[in-house]
């Protein structure tokens, strides 16, 4: 009974999909975000994309640039053409400080962009903030 309800709970959080290759920073964004969201992770854009084709859709996606298999403009560009995922707000955190970098990923459809290393409450305010927007 207990395992049904927090199942119910969990299917009912908001869905964060974090797609990093750096596992020491996908648990610090786990760590900030799983105490309020329900969190996924992924490796890299192709494991996203695979993910979100299998049925799975977030209501946000952090996601990195420099990843292998499929990187984040590729990720942002696949997930922004489609008509089923198009909607999901996506931020950029990234290593990449270029303001060429920030103003592609921003023209390509993210909704905000966090270069590394990133203040977490920061992120926590401006996740809090893009999904307040979609309600």
């Amino acid at each position: 009974m207990l395992i049904q309800f927090w199942t119910n709970i969990k299917s009912n959080m908001v869905k964060v999909l974090i797609v990093d290759d750096k596992p020491s920073i996908s648990k610090l964004i786990f760590q900030i975000l799983s105490k309020h969201y329900d969190v996924a992770y992924k490796e890299d854009g192709l494991q996203a994309i695979a993910w979100l084709q299998a049925g799975n859709i977030p209501d946000l996606i952090i996601t990195d640039l420099q990843m292998p298999n499929m990187d984040g403009f590729e990720l942002i560009k696949r997930v922004k053409e489609s008509g089923l995922f198009r909607d999901i707000p996506i931020v950029v955190v990234s290593s990449k400080d270029s303001s060429a970098d920030r103003i592609k990923c921003l023209k390509m459809g993210a909704d905000d962009y966090l270069i590394k290393p990133f203040n977490p409450e920061e992120l926590q305010i401006r996740v809090e903030r893009i999904l307040k927007r979609q309600t």
